[in-house]
């Protein structure tokens, strides 16, 4: 197989100088403004296969330089990408214009009514909000596996949710008010009791125009039916349209719409979030099941006899973790076929109420067809171990790939009913086009699962399959009715396949939604939204083979929250980007790059 050169990234129009002066001018301490080539490219990295160089990254510290750096990218013409975990698997937080970071300087919290109530600061990780709960004995709503790294802010941009969330404790369902700066820079916070009249006010197009939307689709049998049905799933795909059939208020509208909105309608700047009680005491099992109709048609009798969790594995799933050393005999004993697994788990706010609940969940359990383990434990480090099986599976899976290509981690919800049909139509896929390490797991309960496969993106044929496999994917989830996204936002790999999904009228609504918002189109353009078919396919990132000891790295960013130079210098994944860029460099036989890049590598990668 014929295979491209590596490419280096584009940088279009670059006018450092001009820009640095321009931007330097919107905040107060000039020193946060960088257009080094070596921090851009360090900074242009995310979890996601997307690569786009921003011209400047800039961290902004008030809401009123995010506003000021808004009128600056449009003066400039350039767009803006607001970034805070880089955790986004789908090209959210990236752009190769004006690359904010929300994160340094946005970690405040404030615990409200005894924990039942936290305001919070966009770059504090999920983690650190809830441990700053955990004394009250509550927590954040939405439980995301990604929560040691990914951000409040992105919580709210991405509509986060989890493995026991479901729908109802979402990051949507959860937020009481939120602060947000919108392109134009008007500041709106949705708690103030003059909110709706202030954006009357300040923005008098937008707040009609949100009015005009709101009764489109209302009045519309149509339109009404598609936001019911996809919104009874958990669904990240495009704009959060269910806010206009559960607000009224336009700045209840607006508010409700900037979550999930993947910052292309403004900038969050804080959020006041209803937590959830923590339920202290818990009983996990690892049910076997002989195939993936068994594990599915377990799931209503499981569910109603109080399971809270029920994440599904695939017989691809097991065989990854049977080669987890703290797997345990019976699995690593089992011959894997075509079997299922549920982890499932039960939990509750007294050691009496969980007795209860799992006692009379035991005939339920004892009638499974299972292969293994009907058993629950109540043992944290066994319940910790099986836990581990679950969340190792991505780290898994992406660390034994080959060097040089992307581990990509998608997620699609259907109806419960169309859930088993949909799996093994999934597996057919991956049979049908090659992809031979693929893993199905996911979020059983909500009819919620990720799929994850390997790929290579520095040949045409492999961007070719990918772009075959993709439009297979697409028809099979649509023809079940279910949405292309569940939780992990619509990004740029979705964005050409919006319009599909809810049809011409709503996705007009989309467009005039933005268009209203951001007029100028500045805020992350290509994100959520885009007519070119294609664009999934393109600027997608090369990762060259640089040491074994840095190859596995999926530039996940989970290492950046406890790295001590991460304010400063450069994180681990930075300089892991930063050895691909170098390495990218010289099979381009660009030395001008190459020298720029290692001069500043010594002392941002090494000396620090």
């Amino acid at each position: 197989m014929s295979r491209r050169p590596l490419p280096a990234p584009v940088f279009p129009g670059e006018r450092p100088s001009d820009l640095a002066a321009l931007l330097r001018s919107c905040v107060d301490d000039p020193r946060r403004v960088t257009t080094d080539l070596p921090r851009r490219v360090a900074a242009a990295h995310d979890a996601s296969p997307y690569l786009f160089a921003p011209q400047a990254v800039v961290r902004a510290a008030s809401a009123a330089e995010v506003g000021a750096l808004m009128a600056g990218a449009r003066a400039a013409g350039l767009p803006l990408t607001l970034r805070s975990g880089g955790t986004s698997l789908a090209g959210q937080a990236g752009g190769d214009g004006i690359l904010v970071d929300v994160r340094s300087h946005w970690r405040k919290a404030e615990v409200l009514d005894n924990g039942h109530r936290v305001r919070l600061q966009p770059g504090l990780t999920v983690r650190q909000a809830n441990a700053r709960l955990a004394r009250y004995g509550r927590r954040l709503g939405p439980d995301p596996a990604s929560e040691s790294a990914c951000t409040v802010g992105g919580l709210v941009a991405n509509n986060s949710s989890g493995m026991n969330c479901g729908t109802q404790d979402n990051a949507y369902h959860t937020m009481e008010s939120l602060q947000f700066v919108l392109p134009s820079g008007t500041v709106i916070d949705s708690g103030a009791a003059d909110a709706d009249e202030r954006l009357r006010a300040r923005e008098p197009e937008l707040h009609a125009g949100l009015v005009r939307l709101r009764e489109r689709v209302r009045s519309s049998p149509r339109a009404r039916a598609t936001v019911e049905r996809l919104f009874a799933m958990k669904n990240t795909m495009g704009y959060g349209l269910n806010s206009f059939l559960d607000h009224t208020a336009p700045a209840d509208l607006l508010a409700h719409l900037m979550i999930g909105s993947e910052g292309t309608l403004g900038f969050v700047g804080e959020a006041v979030f209803r937590t959830v009680p923590i339920l202290p005491h818990a009983a996990t099992g690892l049910l076997i099941l002989p195939g993936l109709a068994e594990a599915t048609d377990a799931l209503p009798a499981l569910l109603a006899a109080g399971a809270r969790t029920a994440e599904l594995l695939d017989a691809s799933s097991l065989r990854v973790a049977q080669l987890d050393p703290g797997s345990g005999a019976a699995l690593r004993g089992l011959r894997v076929e075509h079997h299922a697994a549920l982890l499932v788990e039960f939990a509750e706010d007294t050691a009496e109420r969980l007795e209860e609940v799992a006692a009379a969940a035991r005939p339920v359990l004892e009638r499974l067809p299972a292969v293994t383990g009907t058993a629950l434990t109540r043992d944290p480090r066994e319940r910790a171990r099986l836990w581990h099986l679950r969340k190792g599976l991505y780290t898994a899976v992406a660390g034994a790939r080959r060097p040089g290509t992307t581990a990509l981690l998608e997620d699609i919800a259907v109806p419960m009913d169309r859930l088993t049909r949909t799996c093994e139509g999934l597996i057919g896929l991956f049979d049908r086009h090659g992809y031979e390490d693929a893993v199905i797991f996911g979020h059983a309960r909500d009819g919620n699962v990720h799929f994850m496969l390997t790929q290579d993106f520095d040949s045409r044929a492999e961007t070719d399959r990918y772009a075959r496999f993709t439009d297979d994917m697409v028809d099979l989830v649509l023809d079940a009715e279910g949405t292309l996204k569940a939780e992990h936002g619509t990004g740029r790999a979705m964005a050409p396949f919006v319009r599909r999904q809810y049809g011409d009228e709503l996705y007009d609504v989309m467009r005039e939604l933005k268009r209203l918002c951001d007029p100028a189109g500045v805020l992350n353009p290509g994100v959520l939204l885009d007519d070119d078919p294609a664009a999934h396919l393109r600027r997608l990132k090369s990762v060259p083979a640089v040491d074994p000891a840095v190859d596995a790295c999926v530039e996940c960013g989970y290492c950046e929250p406890v790295c001590p130079t991460a304010d400063v210098t450069t994180t681990p994944r930075q300089r892991i980007a930063l050895q691909r860029e170098i390495a990218l460099a010289v099979a381009a036989g660009d030395d001008a790059r190459r020298r720029e890049l290692e001069d500043d590598y010594a002392y941002a990668a090494v000396d620090s």
